[in-house]
């Protein structure tokens, strides 16, 4: 049995856990509550906080929509940072400021990918507030990469990122499901973005598939369909590398799947199989490997693809 039998199909064990699930959920209402009622207090900072997350264990996107929100808002006029966790981060002090060739494994590795993706400043700190009162210095908006469930700092427009292939689950919250929050927390959501292909017909998000590239160089080598029909080394260590893995399948590869868990610290032996076929990982994996990577090791950059930009526009001038 998996984690994705548990969560995602119809296990009995699902349902033994259901007694768990409840006491989870009232310990999630409870703590939401405090800070309603200012039990818990809320910090502010001077500028506005997107937070971008979602209610969902695992990957949904983020990321790749924090990166697209960072340019856009740019070419909007704005001065945008971006502020995150530094999960498996192991600085010895926060907060960190986060430089495209910074040390993924001081730092965590999404950051340093969305400090080279968006070219916005980046600041890092298990206490987000203090990342944000780094930015707001120079900043006039902050994106905070995930945080939803972060309540310490007061957020002005929230974003949750849904997987449109599977969506909530069997929509039971931990452990006896995926949901880290109680379904009907959606209803305080500003959008709720579907990632693929979905019924929906707003607030969707898709990847645009971009030209293969080296891992240590960054050189651009050739378009994904040129390896068409070829056998390949697929590396993905994030939290839904099925997704990942159908991409290229999708794209007529043959695939020889390697799946690690989500922020995994490589080491050489990882990425070594033995033959001369290429090794094609994620971008969020090369920012981990690029120290040690050969010629046989490509990754495929993802662009974000959204249709919710004049919605998002109005909004923001509506805090204002």
């Amino acid at each position: 049995m998996t984690i994705n039998d548990l969560w995602y199909k119809k296990h009995p064990l699902s349902i033994l856990l259901i007694p768990l699930s409840w006491l989870f959920c009232a310990v999630v209402r409870a703590r939401r509550k405090a800070y309603k009622f200012n039990l818990f207090a809320s910090k502010h900072v001077t500028v506005p906080i997107i937070v971008v997350g979602n209610i969902t264990v695992g990957g949904t996107g983020k990321t790749p929509l924090v990166s697209w929100l960072g340019k856009f808002l740019k070419q909007q006029g704005f001065k945008p940072g971006i502020i995150s966790r530094g999960y498996k981060g192991n600085a010895k002090k926060w907060p960190q400021i986060v430089y495209p060739n910074s040390d993924p494994y001081l730092v965590g590795d999404e950051p340093v990918l969305l400090a080279r993706q968006s070219e916005c400043p980046v600041v890092v700190a298990p206490n987000r507030f203090q990342a944000a009162s780094v930015l707001q210095r120079d900043c006039d908006i902050i994106i905070s990469d995930d945080g939803l469930q972060h309540y310490a700092l007061h957020h002005d427009i929230r974003i949750t990122v849904i997987d449109a292939t599977r969506g909530y689950g069997n929509n039971r919250c931990l452990p006896a499901g995926p949901l880290r929050e109680p379904i009907d927390y959606l209803a305080d959501m500003d959008f709720i973005i579907f990632n693929g292909s979905t019924d929906q017909t707003e607030n969707i998000m898709q990847y645009q598939l971009k030209p293969l590239c080296m891992v240590f160089n960054n050189q651009i080598l050739y378009d994904l369909t040129e390896l068409k029909g070829q056998t390949v080394h697929a590396v993905a260590g994030i939290g839904n590398p099925d997704n990942f893995f159908n991409y290229l399948q999708k794209h007529g590869l043959i695939i020889n799947k390697h799946p690690f868990p989500d922020h995994y610290h490589y080491h050489p032996k990882d990425i070594q199989f033995n033959d001369n076929l290429p090794i094609i990982m994620t971008e969020k994996d090369a920012v981990k490997c690029q120290a040690f990577a050969n010629s046989q090791h490509l990754y495929l950059p993802i662009e974000a693809k959204v249709n919710f930009a004049e919605q998002l526009l109005s909004l923001l001038k509506d805090l204002n």
